[in-house]
């Protein structure tokens, strides 16, 4: 039985969490309980652990994952500013003329709080207290509005920006160095976030068009389960107002992945702009009785900064120095004097709506969680490979039968039907490490590997019994929604993710169109 000992910890590990305690104290309790045991019969060298400390030094040096925090915070600011209910209003007033249109307006508007906030559980929370009861009022089936608006919040895991991608940039380029080490290569490639932000875009405009076609045939075939707005209740459609609306989180969207799309920026430096913009967007949301002009001037004065910092090299540290550079150098302080104003003016008005308190509490909980549990699988990871647990996944993986594709193919099914019980973070960190070198070696592309891989994750938060969404959905849908209608709501779109993953599966181009094209 001893020789089982890290097939053990696995499912000792599954055991543990099911019981509910903290998941990054149970991953490392189950660790270092096996470590134990692992030492007093001779499978495990306890100075392994020693390793320890330089992977928690890695985890806190890594300049990527300072970018989780920061898009964290851009996704609560604009939650909590009501920037997403205004979305979902216009939205509905704008298509509630069609079957369905209200169902498309919460995919649409779930796509867009996806590409700004990145945030599920705020996004399914804030349309299950808009875009719910609107449908329901208007006719929708229960099962359908549900499903709708749960999928609609879970976008969010796939387009970026997103935690998931981010996680995932790190894991797959840690598993595809391995893969090289391996294969006795010393110049090693490594996967950046811009790849993996490309890679995951057009897979996630796929999804968007299938959930888009599912709601326009379903309420073809039965007009009744979505029907069109009464032209009584539509309210006239105010072009000014949409612009307005829809504009700034647009600005803001193309601000953070294009300048991360185009290189001009770092994933960490973007997602500092896109919360510094979502705190100024926050400004102009609640601006009350103040006038907006300093804070105009400063936005402002912050993108001639953005312009001049890609376009303009100033450096005073010469024996000659041009007056040009001089005035080019004072300009530059005096706009950055003015956009730190609107930004002191934004944080002002966000204290006195009491909103930055929470924002910055939550941030800490989020941020805490998820580097807390990367932490405590890294040392699960350290045990279950010093056990020989890598090696007998190796083993397992290349005696699948069907080769390398009956290889992925069981490695896609352990990753959906672990997501029934497990956070895609504890699939990510603890499960990915050890099963994706091995397909890697296989022949697999690492980028097409990640985004099959996300867009499985991805159904991790709609699949009972422990489905994030539908815990979200399910503290704010009004009463008459009953678990069931939930559960048979988002049954359709589960297996619409899994057509996606097929499409990618038989397309690769889908994944890797944009990667290769932006990071040749």
């Amino acid at each position: 039985m001893l020789e089982y000992l890290d097939i053990i910890m696995f499912v000792a590990l599954f055991g543990a969490i099911m019981l509910g305690y903290p998941v990054a104290f149970t991953i490392a309790g189950i660790a270092v309980m096996f470590a134990i045991i692992g030492t007093y019969t001779e499978q495990f060298d306890f100075v392994l652990l020693g390793a320890l400390s330089q992977r928690i030094f890695g985890v806190m040096t890594r300049d990527v994952l300072i970018a989780i925090p920061l898009f964290v915070i851009m996704g609560l600011v604009l939650e909590r500013s009501r920037i997403a209910e205004d979305l979902l209003e216009e939205m509905g007033r704008l298509l509630g003329g069609l079957k369905g249109g209200l169902g498309l307006s919460v995919v649409i508007v779930g796509a867009l709080l996806a590409a700004s906030t990145g945030i599920v559980g705020a996004t399914v929370v804030t349309m299950a207290l808009i875009a719910l009861p609107t449908m329901l009022r208007n006719g929708y089936s229960p099962s359908l509005a549900a499903g709708t608006v749960a999928t609609a919040g879970t976008l969010g895991q796939i387009i970026p920006p997103s935690t998931l991608l981010i996680i995932l940039s790190e894991v797959m380029s840690n598993a595809f160095q391995q893969a090289q080490i391996k294969q006795g290569l010393f110049t090693l490639e490594t996967i950046s976030v811009g790849q993996m932000f490309s890679a995951a875009l057009l897979p996630g405009l796929v999804l968007i068009a299938l959930y888009v076609v599912y709601i326009l045939v379903y309420a073809r075939i039965k007009p009744e389960v979505a029907p069109a707005l009464a032209k009584e209740k539509r309210e006239q459609v105010n072009v000014k107002r949409i612009i307005t609306i829809l504009i700034p989180p647009l600005v803001l969207i193309i601000s953070v992945l294009g300048s991360i799309l185009g290189g001009i920026a770092t994933p960490t430096e973007a997602a500092a702009v896109g919360a510094i913009g979502a705190i100024l967007l926050a400004g102009f949301r609640l601006q009350g009785r103040d006038s907006n002009f300093w804070l105009s001037i400063g936005t402002a004065a912050l993108l001639v900064v953005i312009i001049l910092a890609g376009n303009v090299t100033i450096r005073l540290q010469k024996d000659h120095v041009e007056m040009s550079e001089y005035l080019l150098v004072g300009l530059a302080i005096v706009l950055l004097i003015l956009a730190v104003n609107a930004i002191y003016i934004s944080i002002k008005r966000l204290i006195r709506q009491k909103m930055l308190a929470p924002v910055c509490t939550n941030t800490m909980t989020i941020t805490s969680m998820i580097f807390v549990t990367i932490i405590a699988a890294s040392l699960f990871s350290l045990v279950f490979i010093g056990i020989g647990g890598e090696a007998r996944v190796h083993q397992i993986i290349e005696q699948m039968p069907g080769g390398e594709v009956g290889a992925l193919i069981f490695v896609m099914l352990l990753i959906f039907v672990m997501g029934f019980f497990l956070d895609f973070v504890e699939i990510s960190v603890i499960l990915l490490p050890i099963v994706v070198p091995s397909l890697i070696l296989m022949g697999h592309d690492p980028i097409w590997l990640a985004v099959i891989i996300a867009i499985n994750l991805q159904t991790s938060f709609l699949t009972p019994p422990f489905g994030f969404s539908l815990f979200y959905l399910r503290g704010a849908a009004p009463k008459e929604i009953t678990t069931g209608q939930i559960y048979q709501g988002v049954a359709p779109y589960v297996a619409l993710q899994l057509v996606g993953i097929g499409l990618i599966w038989m397309m690769p181009q889908i994944a890797t169109y944009l990667p290769e094209l932006l990071y040749k």
